[in-house]
């Protein structure tokens, strides 16, 4: 696979997740299609859902965290917020394309993440540890609706992978700090339309001065920009 950056440490770790992630993406279509079989609907709060996917490693594509790389160096941002951490492999590329900022031109650099599982959280830590770049990320742990009250200041890029019921309360907490022209991305945006009602409501509203178009990229991906 190739990265689009030019650091090795990162390269490695970051191939070696993707992996890890196909694998266990896999493993998960497989539970899915057999849980697909029962004769009740999986309740978006079911138990043994929860347990399943409490240690997998739900990481953006490759082609996808390339995309928001080279979104947050066109765009030279100093604050980004990724709601939706995981194993932290799209935090990666982010935190990586704000250092290769600061190298360029300066500044304080930093990506605001979120995640609920204690245990990936702590996986994610490890890994920013391992590729050097843990001073461009303050990871939050815990309920979004909460971790992301205050995010600081202007936000320049926000990535949204996370629970879809999530999305717009996301959104909704850090709509007030994205500076105009600032960019959020949001996964699957095709595949999982009929979930992400709420959100599409919430960039609708004039009100907000949103405006967006799906990318075609596998399961869509929806880019937003502040006017």
């Amino acid at each position: 696979m190739t990265t689009c950056f030019a650091d090795p440490k990162v390269e490695m770790l970051v191939a070696r997740l993707h992996e890890q992630s196909k694998v266990q993406s896999k493993e998960s279509a497989a539970y899915f299609a057999r849980r697909a079989l029962e004769v009740e609907p999986i309740a978006p709060d079911d138990a043994d859902k929860k347990t399943f996917m409490s240690d997998k490693l739900v990481a953006l594509e490759p082609d996808k965290a390339q995309f928001c790389y080279q979104l947050c160096r066109a765009l030279d941002v100093h604050r980004a917020v990724e709601a939706g951490t995981s194993f932290g492999v799209s935090t990666l590329y982010i935190a990586a394309a704000l250092r290769d900022n600061a190298v360029s031109s300066g500044g304080r650099r930093i990506v605001i993440g979120t995640e609920y599982e204690a245990a990936k959280a702590q996986t994610a830590r490890t890994n920013f540890v391992a590729a050097s770049l843990d001073e461009f990320i303050d990871l939050r742990e815990g309920d979004l609706r909460q971790t992301l009250r205050d995010v600081g200041g202007p936000v320049d890029f926000m990535l949204i992978d996370v629970w879809t019921r999530m999305a717009r309360p996301a959104l909704e907490l850090v709509a007030p700090y994205l500076r105009t022209g600032a960019i959020v991305i949001c996964d699957n945006t095709v595949s999982c339309r009929d979930e992400y009602d709420e959100y599409f409501a919430f960039i609708a509203d004039p009100r907000n001065r949103l405006r967006t178009m799906t990318l075609p990229f596998r399961g869509g991906l929806e880019l937003t920009v502040r006017v």
